[in-house]
């Protein structure tokens, strides 16, 4: 099976079942599933958050989710349990559809790890 056709399945996976779990089976996209990698790293799976402590969630999670490529790590975790990060190397210039490959790449590969998926 090619690598496209593979990332294409584990990605349908992914959206499904999280769909399911956290959406009443309403389909959720990229930005949702960043949003909940970032709550599920942050580990205060209750809380509610402000507007600007959901993007900080988001980026929490981009961040998370590239440490196996090489562009970030993680460098403390404050007192209030939130993570930062550090740039190890900036990013390429990606298009659009080339960092949204990367992202599903990256969340495919996040879910694995966790074994949420196979």
């Amino acid at each position: 099976m090619s690598r496209d056709i593979e990332l294409k399945e584990r990605w349908e996976l992914v959206v499904s079942k999280l769909s399911t779990q956290f959406a009443d089976g309403e389909k959720l996209d990229l930005d949702a599933i960043i949003y909940l990698i970032g709550i599920q790293e942050l580990g205060q799976l209750e809380r509610k958050f402000k507007k600007d402590q959901k993007l900080d969630l988001m980026h929490i999670a981009i961040c998370k989710l590239l440490v196996p490529y090489g562009y970030y790590e993680l460098d403390f975790v404050d007192e209030d349990g939130w993570p930062h990060y550090h740039i190890k190397e900036e990013l390429p210039t990606l298009k659009a559809g080339e960092q949204s490959v990367l992202m599903k790449e990256a969340i495919v590969n996040y879910f694995i790890e966790t074994q949420y998926i196979d």
